[in-house]
């Protein structure tokens, strides 16, 4: 059997390990930011709707905060995306050297994307008491909307990544750049819908999980159980259609990226029918403790009984298997139970029964904002290193996109420093938010506000 490319190449720039750790720890960072930048304005957008609609404090009280936690995330969000616009650049001057005519309509969209999004953010914080009622509610579908745009600009990149189309490559230059091409290539609208849907589910699941915990702690107000019904709903709508995008989209594998394909399944040998292979490892060139379901694998991938997934054994080139087939089996794994969790929830409440009254499921339900984090992360780690040794597929290979600059590891160094200080930063104010909120105060105080220093005298 054929060595991952990686192991096969003879010499790699001094830049490329810390470009891809440094890629690693951004892009980590920031998805899950760039989750609740996409789905927390519709689910603000419904709870501000409920509070309108039928004269609801709690909601309207609900949705303010709400806003406010949003507009924290926001800033913070604002920065590592910063930082991943210029690190694109510097981490892989070969890739934006060739192909930056290529991928620059979709950033320049999303940058645009992203200013609105802020400018309404303000004005909908700041409208509140100051505005028509109506007429400050429809301040959130902007930042709805450019939410998703934004978001779909960036998939688009990463799924021409993947597919690449729209130019040709003529002595190695890029000519004849199709720029719209490249925004709706092939994979770009099931690579959104993919991760459009993780973002509420992360997002729904988050919110639903803090609330979860303060009725663990005894608050078992109206408050409490309406924020959790709302969020606690986006997110089941999501992990529902979640497994069925998936499966649409992993049945195009085959075509676009078979080897990743192979990877996913542990398929060594081009077998007719395919098995499932839940589990297991690549050792020496054979899978060791691997549960084989048979028939299942075509079933899935291929939508046969008969066809077969190819096997690592028909390409030259194969991604590194273990990392990529157990990235690949704890995102469905973690789908699978949120899936089965939620239909279970609401199966039982159909039924009259409440499972809120239960602290085994509010546990569970404490859970679920890590786990769906979780399987954002293993997901991404199964497109970008299924992909490799690729960055274009099939036409740079990611040593090729890296410089030769070892000081990016001092890159690597301080970017740690910043996102670990704006973590600790971010729970810090989101906590002393809560802590004044479960007081009572609504608006949070000012120590300087005018008035404040006369009285202080």
């Amino acid at each position: 059997m054929l060595l991952p490319d990686a192991l096969l190449a003879v010499a790699e720039p001094d830049g490329l390990l810390p470009a891809r750790q440094q890629m690693a720890l951004s892009l980590g960072w920031h998805i899950v930011l760039a989750c609740f930048g996409v789905a927390f304005p519709a689910i603000i957008f419904t709870m501000h709707l409920i509070g309108l609609r039928r004269r609801d404090d709690d909601a309207l009280v609900l949705a303010q905060r709400w806003a406010k936690v949003s507009a924290v995330l926001f800033a913070i969000g604002a920065v590592s995306g910063t930082v991943l616009s210029f690190e694109m650049g510097l981490l892989w001057p070969g890739l934006m050297g060739t192909f930056g005519d290529v991928l620059g309509l979709p950033f320049a969209f999303e940058g645009l994307a992203f200013f609105l999004e802020a400018i309404f953010l303000g004005i909908y914080l700041y409208g509140w008491g100051r505005m028509p009622p109506r007429q400050h509610l429809l301040m959130v579908l902007p930042m709805a909307v450019t939410g998703v745009v934004g978001t779909y600009c960036v998939i688009a990149v990463n799924a021409w990544m993947n597919v690449p189309v729209g130019f040709d490559l003529v002595d190695g230059e890029v000519v004849d750049v199709q720029p719209w091409a490249v925004l709706f290539n092939p994979a770009a609208f099931w690579q959104f819908a993919h991760m459009w849907l993780a973002a509420y589910m992360v997002a729904g699941f988050s919110v639903a999980a803090v609330y979860a915990v303060g009725m663990l702690r005894g608050r078992r107000d109206r408050r409490h159980r309406l924020g959790f019904h709302v969020a606690f709903a986006f997110a089941s709508v999501s992990a529902v259609l979640q497994p069925v995008v998936g499966h649409l989209l992993g049945g195009r594998l085959a075509e676009w990226q078979p080897a990743k394909l192979a990877a996913f399944e542990l398929a060594t040998e081009t077998e007719s029918p395919s098995p499932l292979r839940l589990g297991g490892f690549l050792v020496d060139g054979e899978v060791r403790w691997a549960l084989d379901i048979p028939y299942l694998g075509s079933i899935i991938a291929r939508n046969s009984f008969t066809e077969p997934v190819r096997g690592l054994e028909e390409f030259s080139t194969v991604p590194p298997v273990n990392i990529t087939h157990w990235a690949f089996q704890v995102m469905v794994a973690i789908g699978t139970l949120l899936a089965l969790a939620v239909a279970a929830y609401w199966l039982a409440r159909w039924r009259g029964r409440d499972l809120l009254d239960h602290r085994w499921f509010l546990r569970f339900v404490a859970t679920t904002g890590v786990l769906s984090i979780v399987a954002v992360e293993a997901g991404w780690v199964a497109t970008e290193v299924g992909r490799q040794p690729w960055i274009v597929y099939g036409v740079m290979r990611t040593p090729e996109a890296a410089g030769d600059n070892p000081g990016l590891w001092w890159l690597l160094g301080a970017t740690t420093v910043v996102y670990t200080l704006m973590t600790i930063g971010a729970v810090v104010v989101l906590r002393s938010m809560a802590r004044r909120w479960r007081a009572g105060e609504h608006d949070l105080p000012s120590p300087y506000a005018p008035g404040r220093q006369e009285t202080s005298r």
